[in-house]
Protein backbone atom coordinates (compact mmCIF):
# COMPACT_ATOMS: atom_id res chain seq x y z
CA UNK A 1 0.00 0.00 0.00
CA UNK A 2 0.75 3.79 -0.85
CA UNK A 3 1.83 6.05 2.00
CA UNK A 4 -1.23 7.72 3.19
CA UNK A 5 -0.64 11.73 3.94
CA UNK A 6 -2.45 13.17 7.11
CA UNK A 7 -5.99 13.40 5.98
CA UNK A 8 -8.00 16.23 5.44
CA UNK A 9 -10.75 16.89 7.01
CA UNK A 10 -14.05 16.35 5.49
CA UNK A 11 -16.02 19.81 4.46
CA UNK A 12 -19.57 19.67 5.38
CA UNK A 13 -21.74 19.61 2.22
CA UNK A 14 -24.34 21.90 4.05
CA UNK A 15 -22.11 25.20 5.92
CA UNK A 16 -23.96 28.07 8.30
CA UNK A 17 -23.99 31.08 6.46
CA UNK A 18 -21.15 33.39 6.68
CA UNK A 19 -21.99 35.27 9.85
CA UNK A 20 -21.13 32.39 11.97
CA UNK A 21 -17.80 31.70 10.54
CA UNK A 22 -14.64 32.67 13.24
CA UNK A 23 -12.55 35.55 12.23
CA UNK A 24 -9.73 32.79 12.44
CA UNK A 25 -10.87 30.80 9.69
CA UNK A 26 -12.12 34.08 7.51
CA UNK A 27 -8.47 35.12 8.12
CA UNK A 28 -6.60 31.72 7.11
CA UNK A 29 -8.53 31.28 4.07
CA UNK A 30 -7.52 34.88 2.75
CA UNK A 31 -4.01 34.86 4.11
CA UNK A 32 -2.98 30.75 2.67
CA UNK A 33 -4.69 31.87 -0.78
CA UNK A 34 -2.65 35.32 -1.12
CA UNK A 35 0.41 33.41 -0.05
CA UNK A 36 0.05 30.57 -2.31
CA UNK A 37 -1.23 32.22 -5.26
CA UNK A 38 1.93 34.76 -5.02
CA UNK A 39 4.20 31.97 -4.56
CA UNK A 40 2.74 29.52 -6.86
CA UNK A 41 0.62 31.77 -9.49
CA UNK A 42 1.93 35.18 -9.60
CA UNK A 43 4.53 35.99 -12.36
CA UNK A 44 7.56 38.10 -12.01
CA UNK A 45 10.43 39.28 -13.93
CA UNK A 46 13.47 38.36 -12.90
CA UNK A 47 17.12 37.51 -14.36
CA UNK A 48 15.79 38.57 -17.36
CA UNK A 49 12.70 36.02 -18.11
CA UNK A 50 8.72 35.49 -16.97
CA UNK A 51 8.99 33.40 -13.74
CA UNK A 52 7.32 32.88 -10.33
CA UNK A 53 8.72 32.93 -6.76
CA UNK A 54 8.50 29.75 -6.20
CA UNK A 55 10.76 29.06 -9.35
CA UNK A 56 13.10 32.10 -7.81
CA UNK A 57 13.30 30.31 -4.22
CA UNK A 58 14.15 26.77 -5.75
CA UNK A 59 16.71 28.58 -8.42
CA UNK A 60 18.71 30.77 -5.54
CA UNK A 61 19.00 27.59 -3.33
CA UNK A 62 20.54 25.58 -5.91
CA UNK A 63 23.05 28.32 -6.96
CA UNK A 64 23.78 29.28 -3.61
CA UNK A 65 24.91 25.82 -2.03
CA UNK A 66 25.49 23.33 -4.98
CA UNK A 67 27.74 21.20 -3.13
CA UNK A 68 25.18 21.12 -0.17
CA UNK A 69 22.43 20.07 -2.56
CA UNK A 70 24.33 17.39 -3.98
CA UNK A 71 24.88 15.67 -0.52
CA UNK A 72 21.13 16.22 0.30
CA UNK A 73 20.09 14.66 -3.08
CA UNK A 74 22.88 11.79 -2.09
CA UNK A 75 21.18 11.14 1.14
CA UNK A 76 17.59 10.78 -0.38
CA UNK A 77 18.65 8.40 -2.86
CA UNK A 78 20.61 6.45 -0.01
CA UNK A 79 17.57 7.02 2.33
CA UNK A 80 15.24 5.60 -0.34
CA UNK A 81 17.35 2.74 -0.95
CA UNK A 82 18.18 1.47 2.38
CA UNK A 83 14.06 2.24 3.50
CA UNK A 84 13.46 0.12 1.13
CA UNK A 85 15.90 -2.86 1.42
CA UNK A 86 14.77 -2.26 5.17
CA UNK A 87 11.25 -2.83 4.13
CA UNK A 88 11.98 -6.02 2.05
CA UNK A 89 13.65 -7.53 4.76
CA UNK A 90 11.27 -6.99 7.36
CA UNK A 91 9.42 -10.15 8.98
CA UNK A 92 6.46 -11.40 10.01
CA UNK A 93 4.27 -8.65 11.22
CA UNK A 94 2.44 -5.59 10.77
CA UNK A 95 4.97 -3.80 8.98
CA UNK A 96 6.25 -0.52 11.18
CA UNK A 97 4.51 2.73 9.94
CA UNK A 98 7.80 4.19 8.66
CA UNK A 99 7.96 1.71 6.26
CA UNK A 100 5.50 3.01 4.42
CA UNK A 101 6.86 5.26 1.79
CA UNK A 102 9.30 2.86 1.16
CA UNK A 103 6.83 -0.23 0.34
CA UNK A 104 7.28 -1.12 -3.61
CA UNK A 105 7.65 -3.90 -5.83
CA UNK A 106 10.52 -6.11 -6.83
CA UNK A 107 11.57 -3.76 -9.78
CA UNK A 108 11.75 -0.69 -8.64
CA UNK A 109 13.40 -1.84 -5.14
CA UNK A 110 16.00 -3.08 -7.83
CA UNK A 111 15.81 0.29 -9.56
CA UNK A 112 16.28 2.39 -6.05
CA UNK A 113 19.41 -0.14 -4.92
CA UNK A 114 21.06 0.87 -8.36
CA UNK A 115 20.72 4.19 -8.37
CA UNK A 116 23.38 4.73 -5.08
CA UNK A 117 26.05 3.73 -7.29
CA UNK A 118 24.77 5.67 -10.12
CA UNK A 119 24.80 9.04 -7.74
CA UNK A 120 27.63 8.50 -6.09
CA UNK A 121 29.04 8.47 -9.63
CA UNK A 122 26.92 11.60 -10.18
CA UNK A 123 28.05 13.58 -7.63
CA UNK A 124 32.56 12.64 -7.91
CA UNK A 125 32.44 13.24 -11.33
CA UNK A 126 34.48 9.77 -11.43
CA UNK A 127 33.13 7.01 -13.35
CA UNK A 128 32.35 5.55 -16.78
CA UNK A 129 32.85 8.08 -19.47
CA UNK A 130 29.30 7.34 -20.76
CA UNK A 131 28.08 8.54 -17.58
CA UNK A 132 30.14 11.24 -16.61
CA UNK A 133 29.95 13.49 -20.10
CA UNK A 134 28.50 16.44 -19.39
CA UNK A 135 25.35 16.14 -21.59
CA UNK A 136 24.59 13.40 -19.15
CA UNK A 137 25.56 14.15 -15.79
CA UNK A 138 24.68 17.89 -15.79
CA UNK A 139 21.00 17.02 -17.30
CA UNK A 140 20.44 13.87 -14.96
CA UNK A 141 22.08 15.30 -11.93
CA UNK A 142 22.68 18.94 -11.43
CA UNK A 143 19.64 19.97 -13.20
CA UNK A 144 16.89 17.14 -12.44
CA UNK A 145 18.01 15.71 -9.63
CA UNK A 146 18.79 18.96 -7.34
CA UNK A 147 14.91 20.10 -8.91
CA UNK A 148 13.35 17.54 -8.14
CA UNK A 149 15.02 17.29 -4.34
CA UNK A 150 14.50 21.01 -3.57
CA UNK A 151 11.26 21.30 -5.57
CA UNK A 152 8.71 18.11 -3.80
CA UNK A 153 9.22 19.24 -0.62
CA UNK A 154 9.32 23.04 -0.74
CA UNK A 155 6.37 22.31 -3.02
CA UNK A 156 4.52 19.88 -0.74
CA UNK A 157 5.15 22.43 2.45
CA UNK A 158 3.58 25.44 0.94
CA UNK A 159 0.99 23.53 -1.28
CA UNK A 160 -0.28 22.13 1.90
CA UNK A 161 -0.70 25.91 3.73
CA UNK A 162 -2.48 26.59 0.31
CA UNK A 163 -5.31 23.62 -0.20
CA UNK A 164 -5.74 22.58 3.85
CA UNK A 165 -7.55 26.58 4.49
CA UNK A 166 -9.90 26.48 1.70
CA UNK A 167 -8.14 27.05 -1.88
CA UNK A 168 -9.09 23.87 -3.08
CA UNK A 169 -12.60 23.89 -1.28
CA UNK A 170 -13.28 27.72 -3.41
CA UNK A 171 -11.45 26.85 -6.68
CA UNK A 172 -13.16 22.98 -6.89
CA UNK A 173 -16.88 24.16 -6.10
CA UNK A 174 -17.04 27.04 -8.94
CA UNK A 175 -14.87 25.42 -11.13
CA UNK A 176 -16.78 22.01 -11.34
CA UNK A 177 -19.39 23.59 -13.96
CA UNK A 178 -16.49 23.44 -17.07
CA UNK A 179 -14.37 20.78 -15.57
CA UNK A 180 -16.93 18.10 -15.33
CA UNK A 181 -18.72 18.23 -18.84
CA UNK A 182 -15.53 18.78 -20.46
CA UNK A 183 -12.57 16.46 -18.77
CA UNK A 184 -15.34 14.43 -16.41
CA UNK A 185 -13.35 15.68 -13.82
CA UNK A 186 -14.42 17.33 -9.96
CA UNK A 187 -13.16 21.10 -10.12
CA UNK A 188 -10.53 20.71 -7.41
CA UNK A 189 -8.56 19.34 -10.30
CA UNK A 190 -8.34 22.90 -12.08
CA UNK A 191 -5.72 23.85 -9.24
CA UNK A 192 -3.54 20.76 -10.18
CA UNK A 193 -3.38 21.49 -13.18
CA UNK A 194 -2.56 25.45 -12.57
CA UNK A 195 0.00 23.87 -10.35
CA UNK A 196 1.75 22.44 -13.18
CA UNK A 197 1.46 25.11 -15.67
CA UNK A 198 3.01 27.95 -13.42
CA UNK A 199 5.15 25.85 -10.61
CA UNK A 200 6.43 22.11 -11.31
CA UNK A 201 4.95 18.96 -12.61
CA UNK A 202 6.84 17.09 -9.69
CA UNK A 203 4.13 19.27 -7.38
CA UNK A 204 1.73 18.94 -9.71
CA UNK A 205 1.86 15.07 -8.94
CA UNK A 206 2.57 15.60 -5.68
CA UNK A 207 -0.69 16.99 -4.84
CA UNK A 208 -2.80 14.66 -7.09
CA UNK A 209 -1.14 11.77 -4.86
CA UNK A 210 -2.00 13.39 -1.86
CA UNK A 211 -5.54 14.28 -2.62
CA UNK A 212 -5.86 10.92 -4.41
CA UNK A 213 -4.85 8.66 -1.36
CA UNK A 214 -7.32 11.53 0.82
CA UNK A 215 -10.16 10.35 -1.19
CA UNK A 216 -10.68 13.34 -3.71
CA UNK A 217 -10.03 11.79 -6.49
CA UNK A 218 -10.92 8.35 -7.82
CA UNK A 219 -8.25 6.09 -9.58
CA UNK A 220 -9.51 7.05 -13.10
CA UNK A 221 -9.47 10.83 -11.93
CA UNK A 222 -5.83 10.50 -11.01
CA UNK A 223 -4.40 8.65 -14.21
CA UNK A 224 -6.47 11.35 -16.17
CA UNK A 225 -5.09 14.39 -14.15
CA UNK A 226 -1.77 13.04 -14.11
CA UNK A 227 -0.91 12.26 -17.56
CA UNK A 228 -3.34 15.08 -19.04
CA UNK A 229 -1.86 17.60 -16.80
CA UNK A 230 1.12 17.56 -15.90
CA UNK A 231 2.47 20.36 -18.37
CA UNK A 232 5.47 21.87 -17.84
CA UNK A 233 5.90 25.06 -16.57
CA UNK A 234 5.54 28.55 -18.68
CA UNK A 235 9.33 28.95 -18.28
CA UNK A 236 10.47 25.78 -19.73
CA UNK A 237 8.31 26.33 -22.55
CA UNK A 238 10.14 30.18 -22.82
CA UNK A 239 13.38 27.66 -22.49
CA UNK A 240 12.21 25.81 -25.92
CA UNK A 241 11.19 29.24 -27.58
CA UNK A 242 14.39 30.45 -26.98
CA UNK A 243 16.31 27.77 -27.94
CA UNK A 244 15.01 27.35 -31.84
CA UNK A 245 14.36 31.36 -31.96
CA UNK A 246 11.10 31.56 -31.23
CA UNK A 247 10.83 33.31 -28.39
CA UNK A 248 9.53 36.45 -30.58
CA UNK A 249 6.69 33.97 -31.17
CA UNK A 250 6.09 32.98 -27.78
CA UNK A 251 2.66 34.19 -27.06
CA UNK A 252 1.59 31.83 -30.23
CA UNK A 253 3.96 28.96 -29.24
CA UNK A 254 2.31 29.13 -25.90
CA UNK A 255 -1.50 29.62 -26.70
CA UNK A 256 -0.70 26.45 -28.97
CA UNK A 257 0.37 24.50 -26.35
CA UNK A 258 -2.55 25.41 -24.40
CA UNK A 259 -4.95 24.82 -26.76
CA UNK A 260 -2.95 21.06 -27.25
CA UNK A 261 -3.22 20.17 -23.72
CA UNK A 262 -6.94 20.75 -23.15
CA UNK A 263 -7.99 19.99 -26.59
CA UNK A 264 -6.40 16.69 -26.25
CA UNK A 265 -7.50 15.41 -22.63
CA UNK A 266 -10.69 16.33 -23.67
CA UNK A 267 -10.73 13.78 -26.12
CA UNK A 268 -8.84 11.65 -24.32
CA UNK A 269 -10.58 11.06 -21.32
CA UNK A 270 -13.57 9.21 -23.59
CA UNK A 271 -10.78 6.54 -24.83
CA UNK A 272 -8.74 4.02 -23.32
CA UNK A 273 -6.71 3.21 -21.34
CA UNK A 274 -8.20 5.84 -19.78
CA UNK A 275 -11.74 4.72 -19.82
CA UNK A 276 -10.35 1.38 -19.14
CA UNK A 277 -9.24 2.73 -15.31
CA UNK A 278 -11.56 2.07 -12.64
CA UNK A 279 -13.94 4.79 -11.49
CA UNK A 280 -13.28 3.76 -7.53
CA UNK A 281 -11.38 5.78 -4.45
CA UNK A 282 -8.25 4.57 -3.21
CA UNK A 283 -9.84 5.53 0.42
CA UNK A 284 -13.15 6.53 1.76
CA UNK A 285 -14.30 8.64 -1.60
CA UNK A 286 -15.21 12.17 -1.05
CA UNK A 287 -16.67 13.11 -4.21
CA UNK A 288 -17.69 16.76 -4.83
CA UNK A 289 -21.52 17.45 -4.23
CA UNK A 290 -23.99 18.00 -7.38
CA UNK A 291 -23.89 22.33 -7.63
CA UNK A 292 -26.50 23.98 -9.81
CA UNK A 293 -27.49 27.58 -9.78
CA UNK A 294 -26.21 30.78 -10.16
CA UNK A 295 -22.13 32.19 -10.44
CA UNK A 296 -22.99 34.23 -7.29
CA UNK A 297 -24.61 31.26 -6.04
CA UNK A 298 -21.54 29.23 -6.88
CA UNK A 299 -19.34 31.57 -5.09
CA UNK A 300 -21.23 32.19 -2.30
CA UNK A 301 -21.56 28.10 -1.97
CA UNK A 302 -17.44 27.99 -3.02
CA UNK A 303 -16.39 30.27 0.05
CA UNK A 304 -18.47 29.07 2.70
CA UNK A 305 -17.10 25.83 1.84
CA UNK A 306 -13.72 27.09 2.50
CA UNK A 307 -14.49 28.89 5.84
CA UNK A 308 -15.82 25.32 6.86
CA UNK A 309 -12.25 23.48 5.82
CA UNK A 310 -10.03 26.57 7.60
CA UNK A 311 -12.10 26.03 10.38
CA UNK A 312 -11.21 22.03 10.48
CA UNK A 313 -7.69 22.73 9.43
CA UNK A 314 -4.36 21.69 12.01
CA UNK A 315 -2.23 25.16 12.90
CA UNK A 316 -0.25 26.77 10.59
CA UNK A 317 3.13 25.19 11.80
CA UNK A 318 1.93 21.81 11.81
CA UNK A 319 0.69 21.76 8.04
CA UNK A 320 4.06 23.17 6.78
CA UNK A 321 6.02 20.56 8.59
CA UNK A 322 3.62 17.62 7.66
CA UNK A 323 4.35 19.15 4.04
CA UNK A 324 8.12 19.14 4.69
CA UNK A 325 8.57 15.59 5.80
CA UNK A 326 5.94 13.83 3.48
CA UNK A 327 8.11 15.81 0.64
CA UNK A 328 11.06 14.93 1.73
CA UNK A 329 10.25 11.05 2.23
CA UNK A 330 8.56 11.06 -1.51
CA UNK A 331 11.91 13.19 -3.13
CA UNK A 332 14.14 9.71 -1.13
CA UNK A 333 11.73 6.92 -2.67
CA UNK A 334 11.42 8.83 -6.56
CA UNK A 335 15.01 10.58 -7.12
CA UNK A 336 16.60 7.11 -7.47
CA UNK A 337 14.09 5.77 -10.23
CA UNK A 338 14.33 9.09 -12.11
CA UNK A 339 18.32 9.11 -12.09
CA UNK A 340 18.19 5.20 -13.51
CA UNK A 341 15.07 5.22 -15.77
CA UNK A 342 16.15 8.88 -17.26
CA UNK A 343 19.72 7.85 -17.86
CA UNK A 344 18.96 4.77 -19.58
CA UNK A 345 16.20 7.05 -21.68
CA UNK A 346 18.74 9.36 -22.22
CA UNK A 347 21.38 7.04 -23.59
CA UNK A 348 18.91 5.38 -25.67
CA UNK A 349 17.82 8.35 -27.34
CA UNK A 350 22.02 9.84 -27.89
CA UNK A 351 23.79 7.08 -28.00
CA UNK A 352 21.64 4.50 -30.10
CA UNK A 353 20.08 5.33 -33.74
CA UNK A 354 17.19 4.17 -32.81
CA UNK A 355 14.56 6.88 -33.30
CA UNK A 356 16.30 7.35 -36.52
CA UNK A 357 15.04 4.12 -37.31
CA UNK A 358 11.22 4.75 -35.89
CA UNK A 359 11.26 7.82 -37.37
CA UNK A 360 11.92 7.18 -41.10
CA UNK A 361 7.92 5.80 -41.76
CA UNK A 362 7.07 9.34 -40.73
CA UNK A 363 9.01 11.25 -43.23
CA UNK A 364 6.45 10.40 -46.19
CA UNK A 365 4.03 11.95 -43.95
CA UNK A 366 5.32 14.49 -42.94
CA UNK A 367 6.46 15.77 -45.89
CA UNK A 368 3.08 14.67 -47.49
CA UNK A 369 1.98 17.55 -44.75
CA UNK A 370 3.98 20.03 -45.70
CA UNK A 371 6.58 20.14 -42.60
CA UNK A 372 9.64 20.85 -44.12
CA UNK A 373 12.94 19.10 -43.64
CA UNK A 374 11.01 16.28 -42.82
CA UNK A 375 14.24 13.70 -42.25
CA UNK A 376 15.21 15.78 -39.78
CA UNK A 377 11.74 16.28 -38.01
CA UNK A 378 10.48 12.41 -37.93
CA UNK A 379 13.21 10.88 -35.37
CA UNK A 380 12.28 14.86 -32.77
CA UNK A 381 8.58 13.20 -33.11
CA UNK A 382 9.18 10.60 -31.35
CA UNK A 383 12.70 11.06 -29.22
CA UNK A 384 10.45 13.53 -27.05
CA UNK A 385 9.70 9.99 -25.07
CA UNK A 386 13.20 10.03 -23.48
CA UNK A 387 13.26 14.02 -22.70
CA UNK A 388 11.41 16.88 -23.55
CA UNK A 389 14.39 19.12 -24.47
CA UNK A 390 16.10 16.71 -26.89
CA UNK A 391 13.42 17.49 -30.18
CA UNK A 392 14.10 21.17 -29.99
CA UNK A 393 17.90 20.29 -29.68
CA UNK A 394 17.57 17.66 -32.55
CA UNK A 395 15.81 20.64 -34.99
CA UNK A 396 18.03 24.02 -33.96
CA UNK A 397 19.04 24.59 -37.94
CA UNK A 398 15.80 23.26 -39.62
CA UNK A 399 13.12 26.06 -41.20
CA UNK A 400 11.49 28.13 -38.89
CA UNK A 401 7.81 26.40 -39.55
CA UNK A 402 10.34 22.88 -38.56
CA UNK A 403 11.23 24.22 -35.77
CA UNK A 404 7.88 25.52 -34.65
CA UNK A 405 5.98 22.21 -35.00
CA UNK A 406 8.18 20.44 -33.29
CA UNK A 407 7.96 23.09 -30.70
CA UNK A 408 4.72 22.38 -29.61
CA UNK A 409 4.74 19.01 -30.63
CA UNK A 410 7.23 18.01 -28.31
CA UNK A 411 5.79 19.91 -25.50
CA UNK A 412 2.57 18.88 -25.95
CA UNK A 413 3.51 15.18 -25.67
CA UNK A 414 3.80 15.42 -21.90
CA UNK A 415 5.15 12.16 -21.12
CA UNK A 416 9.03 11.48 -20.83
CA UNK A 417 10.91 9.03 -19.23
CA UNK A 418 13.72 10.94 -17.84
CA UNK A 419 11.67 12.58 -15.22
CA UNK A 420 7.45 12.36 -15.74
CA UNK A 421 6.97 9.03 -16.42
CA UNK A 422 9.11 7.21 -14.01
CA UNK A 423 7.70 9.77 -10.99
CA UNK A 424 3.96 8.68 -12.18
CA UNK A 425 5.21 4.96 -12.40
CA UNK A 426 6.64 5.12 -8.88
CA UNK A 427 4.43 7.73 -7.32
CA UNK A 428 1.00 6.31 -8.64
CA UNK A 429 1.33 2.22 -7.90
CA UNK A 430 -1.75 2.24 -6.33
CA UNK A 431 -4.24 2.92 -9.41
CA UNK A 432 -2.14 1.16 -11.13
CA UNK A 433 -0.06 2.69 -13.95
CA UNK A 434 2.06 0.55 -16.19
CA UNK A 435 4.81 1.60 -18.30
CA UNK A 436 2.68 0.43 -21.69
CA UNK A 437 -0.05 3.22 -20.67
CA UNK A 438 2.35 5.98 -20.44
CA UNK A 439 4.14 4.65 -24.32
CA UNK A 440 0.70 4.24 -25.57
CA UNK A 441 -0.74 7.73 -24.37
CA UNK A 442 2.49 9.27 -26.08
CA UNK A 443 1.72 7.75 -29.27
CA UNK A 444 -1.96 8.90 -29.24
CA UNK A 445 -0.89 12.57 -28.03
CA UNK A 446 1.61 12.37 -31.09
CA UNK A 447 -0.84 10.77 -33.67
CA UNK A 448 -3.33 13.29 -32.73
CA UNK A 449 -1.23 16.46 -32.56
CA UNK A 450 0.59 15.80 -35.98
CA UNK A 451 -1.76 16.39 -38.49
CA UNK A 452 -3.20 19.54 -36.59
CA UNK A 453 0.32 20.88 -35.85
CA UNK A 454 0.70 20.59 -39.39
CA UNK A 455 -2.29 22.49 -40.43
CA UNK A 456 -1.95 24.93 -38.18
CA UNK A 457 1.77 25.16 -39.33
CA UNK A 458 0.54 25.45 -42.97
CA UNK A 459 -1.68 28.23 -41.71
CA UNK A 460 1.52 30.18 -40.37
CA UNK A 461 3.13 29.79 -43.42
CA UNK A 462 0.55 30.97 -45.84
CA UNK A 463 0.16 34.20 -43.79
CA UNK A 464 4.11 34.77 -43.84
CA UNK A 465 4.12 34.41 -39.69
CA UNK A 466 6.74 31.79 -39.94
Amino acid sequence: MSPKFPPTQATPDRVSSFPSTSRRSILRFVLSGALGTAFFLVPLRAGGRWTVTFDIVVQHIIAAAPLLVAGYCLALVVVGAAGTVRTLLGRGGPPPAWSQPFKTGGLFAGIRIISVPLAIVFVSGRGPDILTQDSVLSLMWNTLGFSVAVIIPIGAAMLNLFVRYGSLEFVGTIMRPLMRPLFRLPGRSALDSITSWVGSYSVGLYLTRRLTLDGYYTKREAFTIVTCFSTVSIGFVAVVAQTLDLLHLFPLVFGSYFVAIYGLTAVLVRLRPITGVPPVYVERGRPEPERSGSTTALVRDGVQRALAQADAAPAPYRVLTHGLRDGALLASTILGTILVVGTAALLVARETALFDLLGRPLIPLLAALGIPDPSVVAPATLVGITEMYIPALLVRDAAPAARFFVAVLSISQLIFFSAVGPMILDMFRFIPVRAWHLVLLFVMRTGLLIPVLALLTAGLRWSGVL
